[in-house]
């Protein structure tokens, strides 16, 4: 393999280097974003009811999974199931852009420049990859469960915009926005790391074990061995459940403190502590920490499953391999 100062192609002038790197920067910031937003779009009806469950909203607080999942057509429309999901798609986009390019970005500087390789390294840049992505997208998603939450005929904010100025306004400015951010950082450093660990460890296995049986040349360059669809659908969702599992008592204290005021028992939802004390002592551990679990595990599946594929196939597309 060599390498050259340039690309080239006939009746073109040559790319220098730098260049690449500054199309190779958008490239991977675009597939991250549309790979965020189809997992996301996949499940957005399961995330509407997981949010009514984890926030025992009043309207649903007797019904199981399944139950609101029927009950929220009734009484708001189908259209109820996707409420809180235009927040989502402006937050996500962002979100799964900058996690995936930052995924890459911190795997290249820890084997590099701190010399951390072999599995760990996958697990510390996925978990600092989330955790930027978290940082950057925060007040989005603040807003997106504010409306999710939302009940017609008993609504707080009419829409994103004025979810915006109402919080700022009513809520202390900036740090209103910023709610919840501590469980979520702490809650995301173990998802996102096991997440990405999770796949890209059984990734790499597969590809060196069994090649034939589940690889094949990549489409952009044919030296590059990647899964086959269905395998990285399913390394995706194991990947999905084992993070979710390890982290979702965090989740269930993250969204309680981003809906704050909403809550009629927000004042004893101040901090993580207290949260994660006061929804064990209120609820205990199945239908407190987590409640909604299930329905976790039937949407962070197809969610993760479709967010690795999805990547894998847009850096084919984008020429990122």
């Amino acid at each position: 393999m060599t390498t050259e100062a340039a690309v080239s192609t006939p009746g073109r002038p040559a790319i220098p280097n730098h260049a690449q790197g500054d199309y190779h920067f958008v490239r991977s910031f675009v597939a991250g974003g549309v790979a965020g937003c189809c997992a996301k779009s996949t499940i957005a009806p399961l995330d509407r009811v997981k949010i009514l469950l984890q926030a025992h909203s009043p309207h649903y607080k007797d019904l199981g999974v399944v139950a609101t999942l029927c009950a929220v057509p009734k009484k708001e429309g189908y259209l109820g199931l996707y409420k809180g999901n235009g927040a989502m798609m402006v937050r996500i986009f962002p979100y799964g852009a900058i996690q995936f390019m930052a995924f890459d970005k911190y795997k290249k500087i820890l084997s590099k420049q701190l010399g951390i390789s072999g599995h760990i390294h996958r697990l510390m840049a996925g978990s600092m990859a989330g955790m930027t992505a978290v940082i950057c997208t925060y007040p989005l998603d603040v807003i997106r469960a504010r409306l999710a939450y939302q009940v017609k005929g008993h609504h707080r904010y009419t829409g994103i915009g004025n979810a915006f100025q109402t919080i700022y306004l009513k809520e202390g400015g900036i740090p209103g926005f910023y709610k919840g951010l501590i469980p979520t950082l702490i809650g995301m450093a173990p998802y996102a790391g096991f997440s990405f660990f999770t796949f890209g460890t059984l990734k790499s296995l597969g590809l060196a074990h069994f090649p034939e049986l589940l690889g094949r040349p990549s489409s952009d360059n044919p030296e590059v061995m990647v899964l086959k669809t269905h395998v990285n659908l399913l390394c995706g969702g194991v990947a999905g459940a084992i993070a979710q599992t390890i982290s979702y008592p965090l989740d269930v204290a993250r969204r309680r403190m981003q809906l704050g005021v909403v809550l009629p028992d927000s004042d004893k939802c101040l901090t993580l502590t207290k949260t994660l004390k006061y929804v064990y002592s209120q609820y205990g551990m199945k239908k407190g920490l987590y409640r909604g679990l299930s329905l976790n595990y039937i949407r962070c599946v197809p969610s993760q499953a479709v967010a690795f594929t999805t990547y894998e196939f847009m850096k084919q597309t984008l020429h990122l391999n």
